[in-house]
């Protein structure tokens, strides 16, 4: 078992993707980032501060910046990867670093279980239309159990999906 604080400063461009993301869509919901931290050596390992949604589906947008955001940058880093290799028929150095980073990024594209109280206390808000409960609630379960699914690896098996395998199928 390895500590979390050990996983996160190896992939540290991750947690940092991860809260960039969080940020840049609090800014394209016009929600106000209040504090900013893209990394640091604690629980969490990076976090936003920002005022509260103007509307649940705002909410729910920002809670799950991450997973667009990290898994999009993620993919086009493995892409890069996958054309090194395809190149040079080996993997190179500049291969190896592009995989590094894509699946450090990639990993942290699950939303932490903060974000899952967060969305979950907002969902059972009085006046929450049902569709926001609908929709809220199953991506809350998801994140609960990619946050159990951790345990096992599921965030770097998806790293390395992201990375490597969704290319690959793309690219043959």
């Amino acid at each position: 078992m390895i500590p979390g604080f050990v996983i996160s400063i190896v992939t540290f461009p991750g947690v940092i993707v991860h809260e960039f993301a969080h940020e840049v869509f609090c800014r394209l919901t016009g929600t106000e980032v209040i504090e900013v931290c893209y990394f640091r050596l604690g629980n969490p390992a990076g976090y936003v501060i920002h005022a509260p949604a103007s509307t649940i589906w705002k909410h729910i947008l920002i809670g799950v910046g991450p997973f667009v955001g990290n898994s999009l940058l993620g993919f086009s880093i493995g892409l890069l990867a996958s054309r090194d290799v395809l190149q040079t028929g080996r993997l190179t150095t500049i291969g190896t670093l592009l995989t590094w980073l894509g699946v450090s990024i990639a990993m942290h594209s699950f939303p932490s279980t903060g974000d899952a109280k967060s969305m979950w206390a907002t969902i059972w808000q009085k006046g929450t239309p049902i569709t926001a409960k609908v929709v809220g609630i199953p991506l809350v379960a998801l994140i609960v159990v990619g946050a159990i699914g951790s345990i096992f690896w599921l965030d770097l098996v998806y790293g390395v999906a992201i990375v490597w395998g969704l290319p690959k199928l793309l690219l043959g």
